[in-house]
């Protein structure tokens, strides 16, 4: 080991003393020019090696350019938390909430979330895992209700004229009329609180049991009948256990108390020669069918197929069968949030959510496509005429049993707490 570590210095010291054209000085410089074709040598590959090389080398140029493509569009348009103001008529669809899984059974949810990834305001993946945009909706309608007034939120890119590039990818029974920037921690469900509903139905629907339901056309509302049925409405206002106007609810729940605020009919009006009238209930919120029931029972009563002691009866510990009105007349009207107007509204960085600029909208979008499909659709199918031939079936002094609610139960049931109708 000694020996070749002397003949190595020799070998240094020696090359030191050797001209620049000396045999070692050729031999060192070609060893040096030998390390530097080193690459050049790996670059030298067999043809397949070298295409799939340029083939990766494009796609991740692509794959770099894309994701420089969506950052510079993240930053030029911020996600941000938001508010939108939604119209829909719920003719075709089974209600307001997506149900991944069942893509049959369409619902209003599922044609937003498309012309929210088509016009650009979310990515794909938040379509399916709605959790990720934080998307959240103030009312959970039934099938076939209609909405004039609902409010979602969610996180969104906010992209230049979002309204008018929503809107081109919905049909036109579903339109987005408005949006408002609010904080990163609202919940459009938990902020909100209350709920105002309307009813609109054909009048004949308190018309005496024994009349002639042949020809609605004919039948017109006496005064000293709304005006009964309106006192009968105004037996709901308060705090009640509606564990009777529900599915599924024991009387000792304390989900099943709820608030209502107010709740009557209006003036009757003429439309396509029918006398219609419309109910208004507001309240704090409301259980799957409760509304539907409120009004099926006092429908009942009117028109004399039980007392009037059985809406205080239906608020006791006993399982009274309360009859479900059609769905088809139900519209989520608008939804309340003073305690975040009074919180937020006025701190100079955040808009209070009411839509007075958006009335007029609101108002023509239910004229051109909640009221004629109402109307329309009882005209021809006679909904509440076919309900009211169901009445005399149930037993409204006996507890009951095996009821429709308990069928509809299987169907799906609604979250706890949930507003449903």
């Amino acid at each position: 080991m000694l020996k070749v570590h002397l003949l190595l210095s020799a070998l240094v010291n020696h090359r030191l003393t050797l001209k620049p054209n000396g045999g070692l000085y050729r031999f060192c410089c070609m060893m040096s020019e030998g390390s530097k074709d080193e690459p050049t040598a790996k670059l030298m590959k067999r043809p397949n090696e070298e295409n799939e090389n340029s083939a990766e080398t494009v796609q991740a140029a692509k794959r770099i350019k894309a994701e420089g493509v969506q950052a510079e569009d993240e930053k030029k348009y911020p996600k941000k938390k938001v508010v939108l103001l939604m119209a829909y008529s719920g003719k075709g669809y089974y209600g307001m909430q997506r149900n991944p899984g069942t893509s049959q059974f369409r619902t209003i949810e599922d044609d937003l979330v498309t012309a929210l990834v088509k016009s650009g305001c979310i990515p794909e993946n938040h379509a399916q895992d709605m959790k990720k945009m934080s998307f959240q909706r103030c009312a959970r309608t039934d099938k076939g209700v209609s909405a004039a007034g609902q409010v979602v939120s969610l996180k969104v890119w906010l992209i230049e004229d979002i309204i008018e590039k929503i809107n081109e990818n919905l049909p036109p029974q579903i339109r987005v009329l408005g949006h408002k920037r609010v904080t990163q921690g609202f919940n459009s469900k938990n902020n909100c609180d209350g709920r105002t509903y309307s009813y609109m139905f054909p009048t004949v629907a308190f018309s005496p049991k024994d009349y002639d339901t042949g020809n609605i056309a004919a039948f017109r509302l006496e005064p000293e009948t709304l005006q009964r049925a309106n006192r009968l409405f105004a037996l709901y206002t308060g705090t009640h256990n509606f564990h009777n106007f529900t599915s599924q609810k024991a009387p000792n729940d304390p989900s099943a108390r709820r608030y209502i605020t107010e709740m009557s009919c209006g003036e009757p009006f003429i439309r396509s020669n029918t006398e219609f009238a419309v109910i208004t209930v507001r309240g704090q919120s409301f259980m799957m069918h409760q509304i539907r029931k409120m009004i099926g029972l006092v429908i009942a009563v009117i028109k004399g197929y039980v007392k009037e002691d059985v809406i205080e009866r239906s608020w006791g510990q006993e399982k009274v069968d309360v009859p479900k009105a059609p769905g088809l007349g139900l519209v989520l009207e608008r939804v309340h949030f003073d305690r975040y107007n009074k919180r937020f509204g006025g701190d100079g960085l955040h808009e209070r959510l009411e839509w007075d600029h958006e009335e007029e909208a609101i108002k023509a979008f239910k004229e051109a496509h909640i009221y004629p499909t109402i109307v329309e659709t009882e005209c021809q199918e006679g909904s509440m005429v076919s309900w009211m031939s169901t009445l005399p079936i149930h037993d409204f002094e006996g507890t009951a049993t095996e009821t429709q609610d308990n069928k509809d139960h299987k169907q799906g049931n609604a979250e706890e707490g949930n507003d449903s109708d």
